[in-house]
């Protein structure tokens, strides 16, 4: 362990509870005001409450390498390893209130990382199935999600363009990289009256998108804002 990560781990240690509670207040009241003055690209200025209630609950800090710990609740992508981050917490919470979540859905989750959006998904979902290729991520991430005995998730390794085909259809899918257009077996595994939320467009002019399929699996794409999201590894 470096010197660096020697103090870092010191000084979390040194927070309570108590302490990381007001932390993840503060980053939500962050979120509050970032979806107040991106309010004409959202369309509203207030983002889902639930979303936001589990945002206050749930422990970014144990979903990030821990020398970048005592960043977890800035409002910042963090690097993860891989050349991967996590994604800034209002992204986190805008993509999460795009999907417009009901408790009852079976979501499809595309690119798990450390788990942290995986954790925010389960805790507002009846079941995530969650698909990472970097083996390293999906191993960490079952090992994290663990920790706080989130039972309603499944992961595993592989191609995410291609979904999880067994466990089809889905009422939601989350995507946490970009596309130049949605993969079919995406498409293909959305229910009719699904929604699915992802950043599309070329690498230079990402647009942050929600693209809902009707009862006669007619599409219907919606770009939110421009965004800047790894490529989809397939």
């Amino acid at each position: 362990m470096s010197p660096w990560q020697k103090a870092t781990h010191r000084a979390m240690k040194a927070l309570t509870e108590k302490h990381l509670a007001i932390f993840r207040r503060h980053m939500v009241d962050v979120i509050g005001m970032h979806a107040e003055l991106s309010s004409d690209e959202i369309g509203k200025s207030d983002l889902d409450e639930r979303v936001l209630a589990v945002m206050r609950d749930v422990p970014r800090h144990l979903f990030v390498p821990s020398p970048v710990a005592l960043a977890a609740y800035e409002d910042t992508p963090l690097p993860i390893g891989f050349n991967k981050t996590i994604s800034q917490p209002f992204m986190v919470a805008l993509m999460t209130d795009l999907l417009e979540l009901e408790p009852t859905d079976d979501l499809l989750e595309v690119g798990t990382g450390l788990g942290y959006q995986t954790a925010i998904l389960a805790r507002l979902v009846a079941q995530v199935w969650s698909v990472e290729v970097v083996e390293e991520f999906a191993e960490s991430a079952r090992e994290r999600l663990k920790r706080l005995a989130i039972e309603n998730v499944k992961i595993r390794v592989g191609d995410g363009s291609r979904g999880w085909a067994e466990h089809a259809p889905y009422d939601k899918v989350l995507v946490a990289a970009g596309a130049k257009e949605v993969p079919t077996a995406l498409i293909a595994q959305l229910k009719p009256g699904g929604r699915l939320v992802m950043p599309l467009g070329p690498a230079e002019d990402q647009r942050l998108s929600v693209v809902k399929k009707d009862a006669g699996d007619s599409l219907e794409t919606r770009g939110i804002m421009p965004v800047r999201f790894s490529e989809l590894e397939t």
